[in-house]
């Protein structure tokens, strides 16, 4: 019962009290999303969206280290870094596409092995696919670098089959540039895979198979479809940070191998060019966006989150 100040008392409905418990319990679960995206949120702003907005400030400035820079609106950096150095963006992506093919050819039949053939030895082989991350970046390109030496075993066994001359060599070629990149991003490319087809029901290919598909079809119309978003994921994965590596251009290349990595490091840490610098870097990340977004809406955005 309530009391009206101007009549007498008033019932209240029956289940009101109920309905507006439920009705604000309703907004706290609605709030809930937010608040675990906060900590998140506020570490993005704080560490990468105010770091790229003072990066793009710095791409527009004029000036030289001796003399101070001063921000001029300086379109220019951008179209004379892309024609000075446009070579070097499609070497980028040449290798980081191509090492992205290399990583998917090798990785999806070793997450497929793993997955639907690895049984009681999945963990161990997992772990052998992580190990070489148990050791440093640099070491491992290294380690690439004595392999692929003239005088070492790979060269040796290609030069005996023919597939190199007998004074052909690996090391310091486009080849060894893009063995390195695929090897160091092998494993980005092979987990997000094993995920997604360790996933699938089995009882679905067993499906397939008893209504008369062989085992090629039964891959083709059923495990690969199920595994896309693996694949987008890996793709997305490897072909991002390979585009703007400069390590295994530097140790396993030669001057003529030189990524647009190797121009910034060079700009930012050596020339101390800072505008050049920073205007190639967003040309880079536009780049690389007008490659991933068209990727991602071909396949489909749901798969990343499939």
């Amino acid at each position: 019962m309530t009391k009206d100040a101007a009549g007498p008392p008033t019932a209240t409905p029956p289940g009101a009290g109920q309905a507006a418990g439920a009705a604000s319990s309703k907004s706290k679960r609605k709030r809930v999303p937010y608040l675990l995206l906060l900590p998140g949120g506020i570490w993005l702003i704080l560490f990468y969206v105010i770091p790229m907005i003072q990066l793009a400030g710095v791409s527009l400035q004029e000036g030289s280290f001796q003399t101070g820079y001063e921000f001029t609106w300086a379109w220019q950096n951008y179209t004379s870094a892309f024609t000075a150095f446009g070579e070097h963006f499609v070497r980028s992506i040449l290798y980081a596409g191509t090492a992205t093919l290399l990583a998917l050819l090798i990785g999806y039949p070793l997450a497929y092995a793993i997955a639907f053939r690895g049984g009681r030895y999945r963990n161990l082989l997992l772990i052998l696919v992580l190990m070489p991350f148990l050791t440093p970046f640099l070491l491992r390109t290294l380690a690439w670098k004595v392999i692929l030496a003239d005088s070492g075993w790979v060269v040796g066994v290609l030069q005996s089959i023919g597939i190199i001359a007998e004074n052909g060599r690996l090391l310091a070629t486009g080849w060894a540039v893009v063995a390195g990149i695929t090897y160091n991003f092998l494993a980005f490319m092979t987990l997000p895979i094993y995920v997604s087809l360790e996933k699938i029901d089995p009882s679905l290919i067993e499906a397939a198979q008893d209504l008369y598909s062989n085992p090629r079809t039964a891959f083709r119309k059923v495990t690969l479809p199920l595994s896309r978003a693996g694949i987008v994921a890996g793709t997305l994965l490897t072909l991002i940070p390979a585009s703007g590596d400069f390590v295994n251009a530097q140790l396993l290349g030669n001057p003529q191998q030189l990524m647009i990595g190797n121009v910034i490091d060079s700009r930012f840490l050596r020339i101390v060019d800072y505008p050049t610098a920073a205007a190639l870097s967003f040309t880079l990340m536009v780049a690389i966006l007008l490659i991933v977004i068209p990727y991602v809406r071909a396949v489909g955005t749901e798969d990343l989150v499939a």
